[in-house]
């Protein structure tokens, strides 16, 4: 087991009815930043709940609509101006991981001295950020636990992170309610979304960290257990609360501490979302068998342990299990609706170059746990799948 420091901050207001609750939670006197995304919220309830907790607690809002899934730089950057022209001082983020990411970047950005898009493309330090809240209505990134966000810029079709501890939310609300007006897609994409940030961080080699393997396992089982009830319609409550709490603890630090991390299905499906449009979670449901099949070696042990603890495999060889473990897996991706490998997409037949190509010019690969995924590999990766 490896050392590691655990802290998160974050304030977790959990179940129905308490989006009320953020009267309680913003400061007093607070200037607010009330963002969100392409309106689904005033057609849910949502938006008619946060107005009545603004009003409630007799603060000053300006609302910004319009952050996209992959949000774009240019689009935050206006929320920028607004914020900084109207000395707004409190960001709430109203809606799924998107929302919740650009919102980092916001906070960040508004006191930021020089580009901000340096704090993207050249890790620019951060001294400081507006606070901020989430109201989640989209269980998929884990946001609303952490304090790491992901942006998109169409002038350099590039997908770049960040994460500081300056952003971390000061709370989020997660009631389940606010999922029921999701589309079949939007589920499948966000139980897709939750479950491979778990495998990232689980699948990798055996650590002698037996306790978080299985906090990661719990998370997977649940999952895999839930699904047909999240997916179904009417919304059952209960399967889609638990989807909430498990997305949120997927990637909220717990279930990574103290093991080897890998990471690479993540920057490589980055990569061609950036290029192709592709939504994230299917980039990863895409690249996620090439990374196994490529690195099958270096991770089957775990994969075999994985295949027994998650999916009740316990006959044949180890290569066996693991070979199973990973057709469980890409069923499972299947029966939430999000398709596995590449061949259900049109891409340009170099597309693989130039993923390759691009994390090379940027210095991020060697990519995984044993930091040995190069270029190369990357390029086979993609193939693969």
């Amino acid at each position: 087991m490896d050392n590691f420091t655990f802290h998160n901050p974050v304030r977790l207001i959990f179940g129905q009815g308490q989006i009320a609750q953020l009267s309680k939670e913003i400061p007093t006197g607070a200037r607010v930043l009330f963002a969100f995304g392409g309106g689904s919220i005033k057609t849910n309830g949502v938006y008619d709940q946060v107005v009545a907790a603004l009003q409630g607690a007799g603060l000053h809002w300006a609302e910004f609509a319009g952050i996209e899934p992959n949000p774009r730089y240019e689009t935050l950057m206006q929320a920028v101006e607004l914020a900084r022209r109207e000395k707004l001082d409190f960001i709430l983020a109203v809606g799924g991981g998107s929302v919740a990411d650009g919102c980092k970047f916001i906070a960040a950005a508004i006191p930021f001295v020089g580009d901000p898009w340096d704090i993207l493309a050249k890790r620019a330090r951060i001294t400081q950020a507006v606070p901020m809240g989430i109201v989640l209505t989209l269980p998929a990134t884990g946001s609303e636990m952490n304090c790491f966000a992901v942006v998109s810029r169409d002038e350099t079709h590039e997908k770049l992170s960040f994460g500081h501890p300056a952003v971390w939310p000061k709370f989020s609300v997660l009631d389940p309610h606010s999922t029921y007006s999701l589309p079949p897609r939007q589920l499948g994409n966000g139980i897709v979304d939750a479950y491979v940030h778990v495998l990232e961080q689980y699948l990798t080699f055996p650590a002698a960290a037996p306790l978080t393997d299985r906090l990661a396992e719990a998370v997977l089982s649940t999952l895999v257990e839930i699904a047909p009830r999240a997916m179904a319609n009417p919304p059952d409550y209960q399967a889609r609360a638990n989807l909430m709490w498990c997305a949120a603890m997927a990637l909220n630090g717990l279930v990574g501490s103290g093991v080897p991390q890998d990471w690479a299905t993540h920057y490589i499906g980055h990569e061609l979302t950036a290029l192709s449009g592709i939504d994230h979670a299917r980039t990863l449901a895409a690249i996620w068998p090439g990374v196994m099949a490529l690195k099958f070696e270096a991770k089957k042990a775990k994969l075999a342990q994985y295949a027994e603890r998650v999916w009740n495999i316990r006959d044949g060889s180890e290569d066996e299990r693991a070979l199973a473990a990973i057709a469980k897996t890409r069923a499972f991706f299947e029966s939430v609706g999000v398709p596995t490998g590449l061949s259900s997409y049109d891409l340009p037949a170099d597309i693989a170059a130039q993923i390759a190509g691009r994390l090379a010019a940027r210095h991020q690969a060697p990519l995984g746990e044993h930091g040995d995924i190069d270029s190369a590999m990357v390029k086979r990766i993609v193939e693969a799948a």
